[in-house]
């Protein structure tokens, strides 16, 4: 593990996307799934996975998180999901935002799989942070995000 014990604390702000691929026609049978909202469910896992990065990831400092949030954009091509995790600490939460936003990917795919079994997800990245001695970062381009 990095010794981060002479970094002063700052306010940490991550945000990471992860995105579903699915047929359309998966949205009009979302409300008659027989294991509840998918959305709903995929938001309390990505947020629960956040917490517990360190045990998932072996060398991802434990972090007390302030907040964790994670949003839902419907795509023509599927479903977009943002996570955002914040923290006042002396190391960065991007980890805890890339954890969050898998685990809700995962949860989504596992729930509507029987739906549409050829589901995708891609494009799980960091999509900005902040905080910390290299201050703001954003990815730039398309599908940045936003």
């Amino acid at each position: 593990m990095v010794d981060v014990g002479g970094k002063a604390p700052t306010r940490r702000v991550a945000r990471a996307e992860a995105r579903l691929k699915f047929p359309a026609r998966v949205w009009k049978e979302m409300p008659r799934n027989p294991k509840g909202d998918p959305l709903e469910v995929a938001r309390i896992a990505g947020i629960q996975a956040a917490k517990r990065t360190p045990e998932l990831v072996p060398l991802c400092h434990a972090l007390p998180l302030e907040h964790v949030a994670i949003e839902f954009r419907r795509r023509r091509e599927g479903l977009e999901i943002i996570a955002t995790a914040a923290a006042t600490a002396v190391t960065g939460v991007e980890m805890e935002a890339l954890v969050a936003a898998s685990a809700a990917a995962l949860t989504v795919y596992d729930m509507l799989k029987a739906t549409a079994p050829g589901m995708q997800i891609e494009r799980l990245r960091l999509v900005e942070k902040s905080g910390g001695k290299s201050g703001h970062w954003r990815r730039r381009g398309p599908g940045r995000g936003k």
